[in-house]
């Protein structure tokens, strides 16, 4: 007979960011297990104090900022400009979506009185914004924002209910060169974030049918999910444009390109600091 870990043990091994091997072990006794789980926590404890003296030693940012301000140089020398709208968004802009109250993503919502909430995602206000930069700049017109989103069902060792997001769209290019260009920036965000091992899978969305998901390693892991258009989305932004646009989730990427089984230990968090665990 062997035995596994405690539930209390796994969680903690889980905390501390244990390797997949040590997760997996199997012992012969729980006095065996005990004593394995006291040297494996005490060093994985250690570990994480000389990673916290480096990190105040070396004055280091948060991965998260450190990969927010690569997408962003990257983006601006691809050609890309910045913009930064509200976290508040109103509901008649995701009716606008199709998001309405018999839709599966409004129960997921963090509605603020009858008409607010915080978003769920960026592609409302660029699709806003773009109506008036498509009036006033040539094409093509690309555009980013990179922020927080929102949505109350999302948790677990991959999700969280709040969630960095980064939204590209490039706007006005030729038709025949949509699928080539949204392959093209998979790669660029990929490569800012120092990932190689993704492919490109079709899939479905709730919001925009047919979708370009970005996905990471054997485990399948979503990085981010691409459209383009014209979409039928559009007709209620009065926009006719050939257009491809991403978005990824921030924390999925480092989560990736760090090796790390958590996406908690990379976000925004007030257990963990740059992935170190504060509890030890």
């Amino acid at each position: 007979m062997t035995v596994t870990w405690t539930e209390t043990q796994k969680n903690r091994l889980k905390e501390l960011d244990a390797g997949e091997s040590h997760q997996a072990a199997t012992f012969s006794s729980t006095s065996v297990r005990d004593r394995a789980y006291q040297t494996l926590e005490s060093e994985l404890t250690e570990r994480e104090r000389e990673s916290l003296g480096e990190f105040r030693e070396l004055r280091l940012r948060p991965g998260l900022c450190r990969l927010e301000t690569a997408l962003v140089d990257t983006l601006v020398r691809e050609g890309f400009v910045q913009v930064v709208t509200p976290i508040i968004m109103s509901k008649g802009l995701l009716t606008k979506m199709t998001i309405g109250d018999d839709h599966p993503l409004a129960d997921d919502i963090f509605w603020l009185g009858g008409n607010k909430c915080l978003r769920p995602m960026l592609a409302p206000h660029l699709y806003f914004v773009l109506q008036d930069l498509l009036r006033l700049w040539e094409k093509p017109v690309r555009i980013f924002e990179v922020g927080p989103c929102f949505r109350k069902d999302s948790e677990g060792s991959r999700h969280s209910s709040e969630f960095t997001m980064l939204n590209l769209v490039e706007m006005g290019l030729p038709m025949e060169s949509r699928e080539s260009r949204l392959a093209e920036l998979a790669a660029l965000v990929a490569g800012a974030a120092g990932i190689t091992d993704y492919r490109l899978e079709s899939c479905g969305s709730e919001v925009y049918g047919e979708t370009t998901d970005v996905v990471a390693g054997e485990e399948g892991v979503e990085l981010g999910s691409g459209a383009m258009g014209p979409h039928p989305l559009d007709r209620a932004w009065r926009i006719a444009e050939p257009w491809v646009g991403i978005g990824f989730g921030v924390e999925r990427l480092l989560m990736v390109a760090t090796g790390s089984q958590n996406l908690k230990r990379v976000g925004r968090s007030l257990s963990y600091l740059d992935g170190i665990r504060l509890n030890i």
